[in-house]
């Protein structure tokens, strides 16, 4: 009965060239490379804070200064597509625990937070856009960042890059190990990150200085080779 065993199970062996094929030494790579591009947008998030003694009072104050925010970016030739509401909060301010006579759980005020995220199209432009809201009264600037409409031009070549970087060092290891390459088994992509802004300075006298820089596409590819060794 376990001669029988033995010879069945070597014949489903030689029978299964994927079972074999598993038991082959590979080698297992990763190569990244980034290609940079220039932006062609800007985002810029900014907004008002206000405190009043009441929520309404808070809110009218606060609505008064969003709609001389909202002006200003008109003027400032943002279009009204690209305005948009991102956040706007009503919250109770409670008595500092720390002051005398208080107790902490105290309201002594209400806080109205209203921010706008405005898209900018012509990126010589957002020192100036900044500018006009600082002007207008928005008080709490929260970002800026720099995009590009379409990077897939770019992406696709930081994945040939990549994919060339790979293949030549896979190659070498060959080189260097002293075996040979017999294929490729299997060859993935990382999940592409988003374009980061890689900042260089630029000063602009007649407005906030702000530097558009270049954005870094990125593209990891990982593989498995199966190599051949004496």
């Amino acid at each position: 009965m376990i001669r029988a065993l033995l010879a069945s199970t070597a014949l489903v062996l030689a029978a299964s060239p994927a079972l074999a094929e598993d038991l082959n030494p590979t080698l297992s790579l990763s190569a990244t490379a980034d290609v940079q591009v220039a932006p062609d947008y800007a985002t810029v998030q900014s907004g008002v804070v206000t405190r009043a003694a009441t929520a309404q009072l808070a809110v009218q104050a606060n609505g008064r200064a969003m709609t001389a925010v909202f002006e200003a970016l008109r003027r400032a030739e943002v279009s009204s597509d690209d305005i948009q509401t991102s956040q706007l909060s009503v919250t109770p301010v409670y008595a500092d625990r720390t002051e005398p006579n208080r107790n902490q759980y105290e309201i002594i005020a209400y806080e109205t937070r209203n921010t706008v995220t405005a898209k900018v199209r012509d990126t010589t432009r957002v020192g100036n856009v900044i500018d006009a809201m600082v002007s207008a009264g928005a008080n709490n600037i929260q970002d800026v960042s720099f995009g590009a409409e379409d990077t897939s031009v770019a992406m696709d070549q930081a994945r040939r890059d990549a994919i060339a970087s790979l293949l030549a060092r896979a190659r070498l290891f060959a080189d260097a190990a002293g075996f040979e390459l017999c294929g490729i088994t299997r060859m993935s992509e990382d999940f592409a990150r988003s374009p980061q802004p890689m900042m260089m300075a630029r000063m602009d006298s007649a407005s906030t200085p702000v530097a558009a820089g270049q954005l870094s596409i990125s593209a990891t590819v990982n593989a498995d080779f199966c190599i051949v060794t004496d």
